[in-house]
């Protein structure tokens, strides 16, 4: 079963992972006169410095082409405002470079990042044939959206941020392959009694009159169910049933104890991310799923326990509550680099 139509960011793919022949230093570098560069107060003699300094190597060539393709992509998105809004994080990071002097500020720019770099240009090789077949996916959702299905016997299917899913009913069963991100499953009852299954890369789900969520993560899934019971069947061959309650984390060969199912899987349906008590690093990692771009956390806040109710479709303002509530600095360096800091 095809989705015939149109949906958001259909038909587009975009590649920015580099070639091995990209150097990370360089792409420091580049990410570091991208951001003076960009500033309103650029003076000549430092445009004629980085001419000199791309010209000085191809690699830093190659660099600064994937600094700008990077750059580009995530631009529109955060220039609704105009060019204020583009240039803002470019001006925090001017305003440091004139404060504590160019050489210390650009090493300082320069670790944090190499690192968003890596992680970055790092997931894109990583995800790719993901990303590929979830463009190719029946059902999915762009970066911050999230949707509701309901699906020909009745079944309802949310759709949590940058998902996909392929559906496949025949006479014999009822599947729904999970290809990409998070999805909440209500099943209905099917007259003609096909059993329901959710399929991932590492194993298949047979729901048993029940509501639950499967996510999926770059080495396993997790599943927590909320009534009724999931039946996991690994590609190895393990099998366990998880009841109502209860979450497992599992892949392709292995079934972890089952635990106490999160109140906080199934709240995302509501457009919220709940933390009890949860690391700033952990919380920061759910709320970037929901918006494009980087967001580095310093390791001295990393850890700092987190409470509350945050809105996940608004991933900036909630980055802004947490400003207000904790001994932490949000500065949007770039506009698809954003660092969180001490005060």
């Amino acid at each position: 079963m095809r989705a015939d139509r149109r949906r958001p960011g259909a038909g587009r793919v975009s590649a920015l992972a580099p070639p091995p022949a990209v150097d990370f230093a360089a792409l420091q570098a580049a990410a570091d006169w991208y951001a003076a560069l960009r500033a309103d107060d650029a003076t000549e003699a430092e445009r004629r410095a980085w001419q000199s300094w791309l010209a000085a190597d191809p690699a830093h060539a190659r660099a600064w082409q994937h600094v700008e393709a990077v750059s580009e992509r995530f631009a529109p998105l955060h220039d609704a405002g105009g060019p204020n809004a583009v240039l803002a994080g470019t001006r925090a990071s001017r305003s440091a470079l004139k404060q504590t002097g160019r050489r210390r500020a650009l090493r300082s720019l320069a670790s944090v990042a190499g690192v968003g770099l890596i992680a970055w240009f790092g997931l894109r090789r990583t995800a790719l044939p993901q990303r590929v077949l979830a463009l190719r996916a029946d059902e999915r959702t762009a970066t911050g959206e999230q949707r509701e299905l309901r699906l020909a016997d009745g079944t309802r299917v949310w759709l949590d941020t940058a998902s996909a899913i392929d559906i496949d009913y025949d006479d014999a069963s009822r599947t729904v392959r999970l290809v990409e991100g998070q999805i909440l499953v209500a099943t209905a009852h099917d007259p003609q009694r096909r059993p329901f299954y959710v399929q991932t890369p590492y194993a298949r789900l047979q729901a048993l009159g029940t509501r639950f969520t499967v996510r999926l993560d770059p080495l396993r899934a997790q599943l927590d169910v909320f009534e009724g019971s999931v039946e996991i069947r690994t590609r190895a061959g393990r099998i366990e049933r998880i009841a109502a309650g209860s979450q497992a984390r599992f892949d392709a060969d292995a079934i972890e104890a089952p635990l106490a199912a999160d109140p906080a899987r199934e709240a995302w349906i509501h457009g919220i991310v709940m933390a009890n008590a949860v690391p700033l690093g952990e919380l920061v990692d759910e709320l970037a799923r929901y918006r494009h771009g980087l967001i580095h956390v310093a390791p001295e806040v990393a850890q700092l326990s987190v409470i509350g109710v945050y809105p996940a479709r608004d991933p900036d303002r909630a980055l802004a509550m947490l400003a207000d509530n904790l001994p932490i600095r949000v500065t949007h360096t770039l506009p698809w680099w954003t660092r969180i800091t001490p005060r």
